[in-house]
């Protein structure tokens, strides 16, 4: 069974927390980097309702990973893209769904390898609060609490939209 949420809705109180946090703490030209896959397609999304002209940079962080030497290499791994400079840059850092914090640490651990940011806001569509690392997003489209036969899944690009997922229990 699926049931979908509506992205439109958590997209727009996405954007009004991220607007709130940069303006709150005085940032006026941030970068947007997406990790790949679902935060690429939000720091686009988010990028066209902010009004930024500059390119998105999008993370794959399969390399950074600490479970990588046990998962092994995602088969779809591409490379990193950051058409800027991150010294010295407000990066917002955008991912579909925060859990473990685990993707995070190592999406920081990327970026730091390029540049040392001035800082970095995180943004994610859903914070489901499953911490193993202390990492909390500045901005959430919606915290949500899942029963352990649920998931939560981004899709797209055209048309994104998020699923709720009823797996066996």
């Amino acid at each position: 069974m699926t049931a979908q949420l509506d992205i439109n809705q958590l997209l727009d109180e996405l954007e009004t927390a991220l607007r709130h946090v940069l303006e709150e703490r005085g940032v006026e030209s941030p970068a947007l980097i997406g990790i790949r896959t679902g935060g690429v397609w939000l720091a686009d999304a988010l990028g066209k309702r902010l009004g930024m002209e500059e390119p998105c940079g999008e993370l794959d962080i399969s390399f950074y990973r600490d479970d990588f030497s046990r998962i092994g290499l995602n088969p779809k791994v591409k490379p990193s893209s950051l058409p800027f400079d991150t010294e010295g840059r407000d990066i917002i850092l955008i991912d579909d769904v925060i859990m473990s914090g685990r993707t995070i640490r190592a999406a920081m651990n990327e970026i730091f390898d390029y540049g040392r940011p001035a800082s970095i806001i995180l943004a994610t569509l859903i914070d489901l609060g499953a911490r193993e690392l202390p990492v909390q997003p500045d901005a959430v489209g919606r915290a949500l609490s899942l029963e352990s036969h649920q998931r939560v899944k981004l899709r797209g690009p055209d048309p994104l939209r998020i699923e709720l997922l009823e797996t066996g229990q």
